[in-house]
């Protein structure tokens, strides 16, 4: 952990990693490389619009940023996404919307988006936590056209991929561990991305906090202590 600040120990900094979210550091598994191999394949799409659709954590946010490099995309939330501002977002012939959610948009925006990418031949990528052809929509054609949209799914992590994930997450903080910390940890953890992405920041500020390099021992500690932190506020 050299180089990192310790100045106060009671104190620690909760300074946010800097994930890599370059092509080469993503990390392929059975679990998702249909949504690679759909990346690497642009502009070789099976249609203008495609969504990738997966649980948080799965890798959907990484391969966007991907994609938008790769393609000059311009990357918005669905949320954000406004009727005026789809001309400028597809400016660039390519457009990622993220977090395609039931009730988390405005239906004549994303409508708009699907029509101009058709009118001007550009690829757009969504995200999204389940299949935007499930979902309950006040606009028939949107709801139409959202069923004509190919999927590709990325399934929950295995523990090939979770033992990669924790070893990328703790190197993303410059954190040395040693494989039986990395097997101790995948043993006891919630079994998702998200689940490690919690685990090794408590773990980083325990770490911080207390002076301490990573040990499977301080390792143990923290999560023993994040387990009666769970149990304690679940009695409340």
């Amino acid at each position: 952990m050299a180089g990192r600040d310790r100045s106060n120990p009671q104190l620690p900094l909760d300074l946010p990693a800097a994930p890599g979210l370059r092509r080469e550091d993503f990390l392929e598994a059975p679990s998702n490389s249909a949504a690679l191999a759909l990346i690497d394949s642009y502009p070789d799409w099976p249609a203008l619009v495609v969504c990738l659709v997966g649980a948080p954590g799965t890798g959907k946010s990484h391969l966007a940023a991907v994609f938008a490099e790769r393609a000059g995309a311009k990357i918005v939330k669905a949320a954000d996404l406004a009727r005026a501002d789809v001309p400028d977002a597809l400016s660039t012939g390519a457009l990622v919307v993220e977090d395609v959610a039931p009730g988390g948009f405005d239906e004549a925006a994303l409508f708009h988006v699907l029509n101009l990418a058709k009118e001007t031949r550009a690829h757009v990528l969504m995200t999204a936590r389940s299949a935007p052809s499930g979902f309950t929509l006040a606009t028939p054609d949107l709801a139409s056209r959202l069923r004509a949209v190919p999927k590709v799914e990325i399934a929950p992590a295995d523990d090939a991929l979770l033992a990669a994930v924790l070893v990328k997450l703790f190197a993303d903080r410059q954190i040395p561990v040693d494989e039986g910390t990395v097997h101790y940890l995948l043993a006891r953890m919630e079994r998702s991305v998200a689940g490690a992405e919690a685990l090794v920041k408590a773990i980083d500020r325990a770490a911080l906090a207390a002076r301490r390099p990573v040990t499977r021992a301080f390792a143990a500690d923290v999560l023993r202590a994040s387990e009666k932190t769970i149990a304690e506020d679940e009695d409340d």
